[in-house]
């Protein structure tokens, strides 16, 4: 089967251009204007609600895909808000709402990727929420290629 033959299916290494809005139109992410997104359909390396609507695609087949929040980066969690002392930060940094911040989890030792939702005189509240997470998202999606996966890709998971 040549790669124009071939349909969006798992274990195949798919290349894909985008364009990613909000229910607002505003323009999120794009890969447009550089090279496709590339990843191995199936292995859960995009979004569920993308990856779902994908199936059956061919290289050239346009679509749009709009996603509920649920099946993408997830509904907003109360619980993942913290509020933390302002003393914890350097003096120096100028915080501002919004602003992301990668900081270590002394449990795990793990970084943590964590936005400024509020800044109050003594107390900064940090959000652990993706910044997408509650919104509905809308993909444009060109498939650009299709492949199967080398047995190494499909052995580490990932496109090489």
């Amino acid at each position: 089967m040549t790669p124009d033959a071939l349909k969006v299916a798992d274990d195949l290494v798919v290349s894909m251009h985008y364009t990613l809005t909000l229910d607002d139109g505003e323009v999120v992410d794009s890969s447009v204007k550089g090279d496709p997104l590339q990843f191995l359909q199936g292995f859960g390396q995009i979004i569920p609600g993308l990856e779902k609507e994908l199936y059956g695609m061919a290289i050239g087949d346009n679509k749009q895909v709009v996603v509920a929040a649920a099946d993408g980066y997830g509904e907003v969690d109360p619980d993942a808000f913290q509020v933390v002392p302002r003393s914890i930060f350097p003096e120096e940094l100028d915080l501002e709402e919004g602003m992301g911040l990668r900081m270590r989890d002394q449990a795990t030792g793990q970084l943590i990727e964590t936005y400024i939702a509020e800044i109050r005189p003594e107390e900064v509240l940090l959000d652990f929420n993706h910044p997408l997470a509650g919104e509905v998202l809308t993909f444009d999606i060109e498939i650009t290629g299709i492949r199967p996966a080398s047995d190494e890709e499909l052995a580490h998971g990932h496109v090489h």
